[in-house]
């Protein structure tokens, strides 16, 4: 009798997280769109106004915007998290030229790790379903990201290089506000 008591009890209590887990997830795209807001007044904030003469070197990247199009919320989600990721890896490393408010720049990193970690526990369940279009999503972020990556390493890091690099991830994240508010 006492094993099937703490059965139920451990089956109610898994029940109550996975309802309490969904109950989250569902408030995701809300939060995201405060977190998104957040990060790019925070972009805005770590740099002043694009130097003038880093206008000639402008690139273009090209945001692969199809990976974002998905009618499914969960597609969307798993390319969102794979971005954050993306520019979390970016904004981490080598920012010794970029001149910018460091507390600034640590908001936006501290920002993107939690949203990255908060949708990484609603998605990590629901991958295996997404397999085919996630991979091809994931394969397009990665070569847009290795472009970025690239710039930045060919112009050493560069101020110019690092604001043309800011102004892009400012971009990428007003699609994403964009898409979220249709969702």
């Amino acid at each position: 009798i006492m094993n099937a008591f703490g059965l139920i009890q451990t089956g109610f209590i898994l029940l109550c997280t996975t309802i309490i887990c969904s109950h989250q997830c569902n408030h995701l795209l809300l939060q995201q769109r405060k977190v998104i807001e957040s990060s790019l007044r925070l972009l805005d904030k770590m740099g002043k106004n694009f130097p003038q003469q880093c206008l000639r070197e402008k690139m273009s990247f090209r945001f692969p915007k199809q990976v974002l199009r998905p009618r499914e919320k969960e597609t969307v989600r798993v390319a969102i998290e794979e971005i954050f990721q993306h520019i979390f890896y970016i904004f981490s490393k080598n920012l010794t030229l970029a001149a910018w408010d460091g507390t600034a720049l640590d908001q936006f990193q501290n920002g993107l790790y939690q949203q990255i970690e908060q949708l990484e526990e609603c998605v990590i369940k629901k991958r295996t379903h997404y397999c085919w279009s996630k991979e091809v999503s994931r394969l397009k972020l990665k070569k847009y990201f290795q472009k970025i990556d690239c710039f930045l390493k060919d112009k050493q890091h560069n101020l110019c290089s690092w604001e043309i690099s800011r102004a892009e991830m400012r971009r990428c994240l007003q699609l994403i506000d964009k898409v979220t508010r249709k969702l």
